[in-house]
């Protein structure tokens, strides 16, 4: 399970700091599936990079019983002076996958071409995109974090990426942030508001997507 005791975080403003976390305590079990409501600016995204441990909480812990993907297709861990091909090669050996499976897996899928081995900071925003998902779809974990559902790329691609998204997600643990009910409602069973830094559980999905709507 994903266990937060009492996490708090804040970011350093002019004149002392601002909250965006206060104090959030919750279990995930293996198998939920969550949907994560808030405005915007309520700290969904700082909540999921501190879930994924892309940044530390300001105090509290985060316990990992299960293996929790990076938020997917953001750029954690992506060096931009490197290759897409080596960037592959790190992630690989971070996560003690196969190299050489892994290099086919994000080549066939980003289908990137030659510009697989040309430096990230060459790509296109398109390009980069279709280089995130690969590799975060490269990588198999007990639960994944889902900062809006995909929508980089040409219809096709995202049509590609919503498939594998389905067959990542069959039987594992979600946790899922976006802003359209109807995503929520297809892969969440229970929902949280995120409000004033605190989460509100709603075992009723309607019912915590409509006190989001009233917000």
């Amino acid at each position: 399970m994903l266990v937060l005791e009492d996490v708090w975080k804040a970011y350093p403003v002019r004149g002392g700091q601002r909250d965006i976390l206060r104090g959030i305590s919750c279990v995930v079990e293996r198998g939920d599936a969550i949907g994560i409501l808030g405005r915007n600016g309520a700290g969904k995204s700082t909540l999921m990079r501190v879930m994924a441990g892309v940044e530390a909480p300001t105090s509290g812990r985060v316990i990992r019983g299960m293996t929790v993907s990076w938020p997917l297709g953001s750029g954690f861990g992506l060096q931009a002076s490197l290759s897409g091909a080596d960037n592959a090669r790190f992630i690989a050996r971070i996560y003690g996958q196969d190299v050489e499976e892994t290099l086919d897996f994000v080549a066939a899928f980003a289908e990137l071409g030659r510009y697989f081995h040309e430096p990230v900071r060459t790509y296109s925003s398109g390009m980069m995109g279709k280089l995130l998902m690969g590799l975060s779809f490269a990588v198999k974990f007990d639960c994944y974090l889902v900062d809006e559902v995909i929508s980089t790329g040409d219809q096709r691609f995202v049509s590609r990426c919503q498939a594998m998204l389905d067959t990542r997600l069959a039987g594992a643990t979600i946790l899922m942030v976006s802003h359209f009910p109807e995503h929520i409602r297809q892969y969440c069973r229970t929902a949280v508001v995120l409000r004033n830094g605190r989460l509100e559980l709603y075992e009723d999905i309607d019912e915590g997507i409509a006190v989001y709507s009233s917000l």
